[in-house]
C-alpha cells in the first residue's frame, strides 16, 4: 500500500515542472489527485488547460485516480472552487498542496506596479485563498465529529528565505509564504492540521528563466541529476502523510540534500534600564555594527 492510499489531495500549478513531479508521485503513492493549472506563461499571461489534462491522462493510465481543474488560485471564488472540486469529485480533502507561481523579475528601480502586484497576487494571494476554503472545510468537518489528519504543504524558496537581487516581488512574496505556513501551523491545529513548507532547489521553466541557471542546472551525461525536479517530490509527498511528524517546519530540498530551515531568531543585543538617546544608542551598537561589517 502507497504511502497516500486514498487520499485526496490538490497540487496547484501541477501541470508542469515541479507540481507535475508531485502529482505522479502522490498518484503513484495511492492519492486521489485533483490537478490544477492554469496554465499560464512564466509571467502569468494566458491560460491552457491542456498541460493539466495531460498529467490527468498521465496518472489514469498508470492506473491511477486524478481530474483536471484550471482555476486561478489567485481568484477568490476561484481558488473555492478548487477546494469543491476534490470535495464533489472524490468525496473528500485531505491534502492541500500549494506550488503555483510565475515570475516577473526586475531590478527594484525598474520593477513596475503590475509586475509587482502579479507575483504578489499568484504567489502570496494563491497560497492564501485555496488553504483559506480549504480550512474552512476541514473546520466545518472537525465540528461534525469527522476527524483525521490533514495536510498543507506550502512552496517559498531561497530567494526569499535568503534574498535575491532582482527579484523583490517573489522574494518578498517567498519569505511571507514561509511565515503564512507558520501561522496557520499555530491555527489549524485544534482542526488536526499539519501546515509545512519547502524550499526547492530544481530545474524548472522558472529556474531556467534566469540567466546562467540553464547551464549550471543542465543533466549530467551520468549519475544523479541533482537539479532533476522529481528530487523534490518524496519530500513533498512525506509532510503529506497522514503520519508526518512535523507542522509549521521549513526545508530547503535539493537533489538528495534536505535541510530544515531555521527562522528569524535573535541575536546580538544591547539593553539598559531607561530610555536610549540616539547618541548612546549609536556607541552601544558601533562594536555590533563593526563586527557584521566584517563578516
Amino acid at each position: 500500500m502507497g504511502a497516500l492510499e486514498g487520499r485526496v489531495a490538490i497540487i496547484t500549478g501541477a501541470g508542469r515542472g515541479i507540481g507535475r513531479e508531485h502529482a505522479l508521485l502522490f498518484a503513484a503513492e495511492g492519492a486521489k489527485v485533483v490537478i490544477n493549472d492554469l496554465g499560464a506563461a512564466n509571467d502569468g499571461e494566458g491560460s491552457d488547460l491542456s498541460p493539466a489534462e495531460e498529467v490527468v491522462a498521465e496518472i489514469r493510465a498508470a492506473g491511477g485516480e486524478a481530474v483536471a481543474n484550471g482555476d486561478n488560485v489567485a481568484d477568490w471564488e476561484g481558488a473555492q472552487n478548487l477546494i469543491n472540486t476534490a470535495i464533489s469529485t472524490f468525496g473528500d480533502l485531505d491534502i492541500l498542496v500549494n506550488n503555483a507561481g510565475i515570475l516577473r523579475d526586475r531590478v527594484l528601480v525598474n520593477m513596475t506596479e503590475a509586475e509587482w502586484d502579479a507575483v504578489i497576487a499568484v504567489h502570496l494571494k494563491g497560497h492564501f485563498a485555496p488553504t483559506r476554503w480549504a480550512a474552512s472545510y476541514w473546520r466545518e468537518q472537525h465540528k461534525a465529529g469527522i476527524t483525521k489528519p490533514r495536510n498543507l504543504v506550502h512552496t517559498s524558496s531561497t530567494s526569499g528565505l535568503f534574498s535575491n537581487p532582482g527579484q523583490s516581488n517573489y522574494g518578498a512574496a517567498k519569505s511571507g509564504i514561509a511565515t503564512f505556513s507558520q501561522i496557520v501551523a499555530k491555527e489549524l491545529s485544534r482542526y488536526g492540521v499539519v501546515s509545512n513548507c519547502i524550499a526547492p532547489g530544481a530545474r524548472t521553466r522558472l529556474t531556467l528563466a534566469t540567466p546562467g541557471l540553464d547551464s549550471i542546472m543542465a543533466p549530467k551525461q551520468e549519475g544523479f541529476d541533482e537539479w532533476d525536479p522529481a528530487n523534490i517530490s518524496p519530500l513533498v509527498a512525506y509532510l503529506s502523510t497522514s503520519e508526518c511528524a512535523f507542522t509549521g517546519e521549513t526545508f530547503f530540498v535539493q537533489g538528495g540534500v534536505v535541510k530544515r530551515v531555521e527562522s528569524w531568531a535573535m541575536a546580538e543585543t544591547v539593553e539598559q534600564n531607561e530610555m536610549w538617546t540616539v547618541s548612546d544608542l549609536a556607541a552601544a551598537l558601533a562594536p555590533m555594527g563593526a563586527a557584521r561589517k566584517n563578516l
